[in-house]
């Protein structure tokens, strides 16, 4: 994760803290399984903008959790068909 780390310093971001790192790891595997792995980077990428558009009223940390919480646990799973 170092070269997160140095992405994140040279667009002059704060590092992710361990715990963003683990609700974003977990929500880009969730779906990859549950959705399309080719859905997972535009998936955080879309949570990048929600998280983006909250700042600076409320903490990036929350902002992540409760991005996460609605694409995993509102969302339904892709349809198949």
């Amino acid at each position: 994760m170092e070269w997160v780390d140095r992405l994140a310093a040279e667009l002059s971001l704060d590092m992710l803290s361990p715990h963003e790192k683990d609700h974003l790891l977990t929500a880009s595997r969730e779906v990859a399984h549950r959705i399309e792995r080719k859905a997972t980077p535009l998936a955080m990428y879309v949570i990048g903008l929600s998280v983006g558009s909250q700042l600076p009223d409320r903490a990036r940390d929350d902002s992540i959790e409760d991005a996460i919480h609605a694409l995993l646990l509102r969302l339904p799973p892709a349809d198949d068909s």
